[in-house]
């Protein structure tokens, strides 16, 4: 069956029997949830600042979008103060079904709740929210389409009027056979979750390239069983592009956004206390497990925020 990217990775990956209905990602890909705690301890810290900028409101509201496990908000419902649990309403968003074992007090729902009023997070969803390709010729731009069975590709019609208009901002095409992937739906995601955020702050996190920066042949990536595949939209595997978080950021401001920061995972963690440091060596002589209990939680801390794998991530973050 020919579709365009866009329909073909929506069908693959979230229609009747896709892959993230079925599908568990972390038996597929490694995330900085993953790697390790010390990501959701950086989350919490985040949260705070958030509760403190708002006054400590009655209910401090966080908001897991593309929750995967619900790994990430289970433990920072473990390492958060009792006093701030009693005021803490946490919203696991995924649309596969709830897994066994989560925290009771974790909602677990398949949309985004309205009147969000705390910290909206999504690490690792754009990526997932289907697009279209496009192939410039010596005609102009012409959409991809995709074989689903196959992967054989061929070139169909002109992206209509409004994805023109973005590509001529977003992401220029300068020579016959370069491409470009389309990023309006993944705008027009992120401006919804400012949308239903009533004050405090979304932070989406993610596989990200600048607009002076943009890839020539675009970023299609299939992942299955922990390898990188073929990008074949057939079901059998995830499919992601990475992410024009600056139209993002343009999109999140049209929807409300009153400051806007963007940053690499880097920096955003070692402003919150993920610095990957060495424990000093004195302390293996004087408490060696203790001292083997730091080495590891470094060397954790060291891959979080390393810039050529998970530190090169991009953080966009928005207030509202």
């Amino acid at each position: 069956m020919w579709l365009t990217w866009r329909a073909a990775t929506q069908r693959a990956l979230y229609g009747e029997g896709g892959f993230y209905l079925r599908e568990r990602p972390s038996g597929h890909f490694r995330t900085s949830v993953s790697a390790s705690a010390a990501f959701a301890e950086a989350v919490l810290a985040l949260l705070l600042e958030v509760d403190a900028d708002l006054g400590s409101p009655p209910r401090l509201d966080l908001v897991d979008i593309g929750a995967g496990e619900g790994v990430l908000v289970g433990r920072v419902l473990d390492a958060a103060e009792p006093a701030l649990r009693e005021r803490l309403c946490i919203t696991a968003v995924e649309l596969s079904t709830r897994p066994d074992g989560l925290a009771e007090p974790i909602a677990w729902r398949a949309t985004i709740p309205s009147g969000i009023t705390g910290l909206a997070i999504a690490n690792e969803w754009l990526d997932n929210v289907p697009l279209d390709v496009v192939e410039q010729t010596a005609d102009g731009p012409r959409l991809v389409l995709i074989d689903t069975e196959t992967g054989e590709e061929r070139l169909g019609d002109p992206p209509p009027p409004a994805d023109l208009a973005w590509l001529e901002r977003w992401w220029r095409l300068s020579r016959v056979g370069a491409r470009a992937e389309i990023g309006r739906p993944r705008d027009a995601a992120w401006a919804s979750v400012l949308g239903r955020l009533r004050k405090g702050r979304a932070v989406a996190v993610d596989y990200a390239h600048p607009v002076d920066n943009r890839p020539p042949c675009g970023t299609l990536t299939g992942y299955r069983d922990g390898s990188v595949v073929a990008p074949i939209p057939d079901g059998t595997c995830d499919i992601t592009a990475h992410v024009a978080l600056d139209a993002c950021a343009a999109a999140g401001e049209l929807a409300g956004a009153i400051s806007t920061t963007l940053s690499t995972q880097r920096d955003a963690l070692r402003a919150l206390g993920i610095t990957g440091t060495r424990p000093p060596i004195d302390l293996a002589r004087t408490d060696p497990r203790g001292y083997l209990r730091a080495l590891a939680r470094a060397s954790e801390e060291a891959e979080l925020i390393d810039p050529l794998g998970l530190g090169g991530f991009g953080w966009l973050s928005q207030r509202r």
